[in-house]
């Protein structure tokens, strides 16, 4: 195991100085006037398979970027699945591990039916909600799925721990609600969730504003990384930098305190399309 992290060590400074990921997160924070001041890594080896003369290792890379932003000084964490092979003491074919959205490819969605709801308010406890984001940004609470890419699914669960109701079961195209064994396609899926909130009124609601400033902790931001219309990905506020812009919490890949507009991610093109909801009634 030391020889692996040795060469991955070698491999991780490699990927820093070429790859997009390590210069797109220096050029994000210096567009906000900070810096990463120091980055830290750890690996936690998941799966290794003998096959055919061959050694295949799946971990996953904690990663944790300490930023000043003036006076202020946050920490950024950040945990990526990477996979590679061992040959002849060797690392070869090192690459992030690519996650199929399963839900997605069964998704229906009346957004007609949605915008028909009565109005009902509920009183949506942030603190709660932010407090369930940060206990659960990189683990799994027993008491829900694990999804294959589960940024939705979490983001639904922080909705529900403050408090937002669930309606519409057992009908997977109807509301947004969590069951033993099945779930509406809003609970799980990114797309659905992002239209379902901009058409409810009823149990879980969403009010579209038009900046990430005028999002508080507790609320909501959807991206359509490719600007084609399929939104792809959810992400919950949960703290404001220095100058009073998001920062969220996510899972797949698991993420704490990001930079609310994924400028660093791989995923990112300039075609990029968001969508902010304020949640609740207030």
């Amino acid at each position: 195991m030391e020889k692996i992290k040795e060469q991955w060590l070698d491999f991780f400074q490699n990927e820093r100085r070429e790859d997009n990921w390590w210069r797109r997160k220096e050029e994000l924070w210096a567009k906000r006037g900070a810096e990463v001041i120091r980055i830290g890594g750890n690996g936690k080896l998941f799966r290794k398979l003998n096959y055919d003369n061959e050694t295949f290792y799946n971990y996953l890379m904690h990663i944790t970027y300490v930023i000043k932003q003036g006076q202020k000084i946050h920490v950024e964490e950040q945990v990526i699945p990477y996979q590679f092979r061992m040959i002849d003491g060797a690392i070869k074919n090192h690459e992030v591990i690519k996650r199929i959205d399963v839900e997605s490819k069964r998704e229906k969605l009346d957004t007609n039916e949605i915008r028909e709801q009565e109005s009902e308010r509920f009183t949506y406890d942030r603190l709660a909600a932010v407090q369930y984001a940060e206990r659960w940004w990189n683990s799994y609470n027993p008491a829900y799925r694990v999804f294959d890419v589960d940024c939705t699914n979490y983001i639904s669960q922080c909705l529900r721990a403050g408090g937002a109701p669930t309606w519409g079961a057992p009908v997977r195209e109807r509301g947004w609600w969590y069951g033993t064994d099945t779930w509406s396609f809003s609970w799980a899926v990114a797309h659905s969730l992002r239209w379902y909130l901009s058409g409810s009124t009823q149990g879980l609601k969403g009010k579209e504003v038009e900046r990430a400033d005028q999002l508080i902790p507790g609320d909501v931001i959807c991206y359509d990384f490719g600007g084609d219309g399929r939104w792809d990905h959810n992400t919950i506020v949960v703290a404001k930098d220095a100058e009073g812009m998001p920062l969220v919490n996510a899972h797949t890949d698991n993420s704490r305190n990001r930079y609310w507009s994924y400028e660093d991610s791989t995923a990112w093109t300039p075609n990029i399309n968001y969508k902010f909801f304020r949640i609740g009634d207030d």
